[in-house]
This record gives C-alpha cells, sequence and structure tokens, in this order.
C-alpha cells in the first residue's frame, strides 16, 4: 500500500489534468470537480505511483505521507520545531490531516487518507 504521494499545483489544473494524460500517459483515478466546473483535486496513476494536484500557485512541489496517527505524529513535528502551516484538521472526506514546513521550506502534508 502507498504511504507516500507527491503533490503538484496547478493554477488551472483541469488544463494540466488533460496535459498529464495526454503527455505523460496518467490515467485519473479520481476527479473532484469545483463548483464552477474546475478541479479541486485530482488522482493521477502511472503504473504503481500515484500523483496528487489540485488549484494553487505553483512552486516547489509538496509531499503527501499517509500516517496511522496524525496526532502523535503532529507532535513529534512540533517539538523537532517544523513550522505548522495547517492545524490538525478533520476532513469532510474522513481523513484527519496536517500540514508543515521542514527548515527549508518545502511542505509536507501527513494524514490519513489513503487514495
Amino acid at each position: 500500500m502507498r504511504t507516500v504521494y507527491p503533490l503538484v499545483r496547478y493554477r488551472e489544473p483541469a488544463k494540466a489534468v488533460d496535459w498529464l494524460v495526454r503527455a505523460f500517459g496518467f490515467e485519473v483515478h479520481e476527479l473532484v470537480r469545483s463548483g464552477d466546473g474546475g478541479v479541486d483535486h485530482a488522482e493521477l496513476t502511472v503504473g504503481t505511483g500515484m500523483v496528487m494536484t489540485g488549484t494553487g500557485e505553483p512552486g516547489g512541489p509538496g509531499i503527501y505521507v499517509a500516517v496511522d496517527d496524525p496526532d502523535a505524529h503532529h507532535a513529534g513535528a512540533v517539538g523537532a520545531g517544523a513550522e505548522i502551516t495547517m492545524e490538525l484538521t478533520d476532513q469532510p472526506y474522513g481523513s484527519r490531516d496536517y500540514a508543515c514546513k521542514d527548515p527549508e521550506g518545502n511542505e509536507w502534508f501527513f494524514g490519513t487518507y489513503r487514495p
């Protein structure tokens, strides 16, 4: 079972998903549309791998890591000095997540979601 998922953000994720499918052979595993018909979240597979994407400013990629106990994991990150950018949150899709930055500013997301 996967536990690490790269994240890539796009200003226009619907166009990006179409392009990634055409250019790199990804397959759409899940597509969550926004109210205006855009794409809020997409999960794309290739072979045994998966990439998640959605709306946001392009920049460095982020990494999502599935963990069994996000509360304990969050406490460890705080204890190590991680910059918490999203506190522990129960998501409407059933996951419990938090986000942080490492000392170099890379984005990390941890939670119970396992696509």
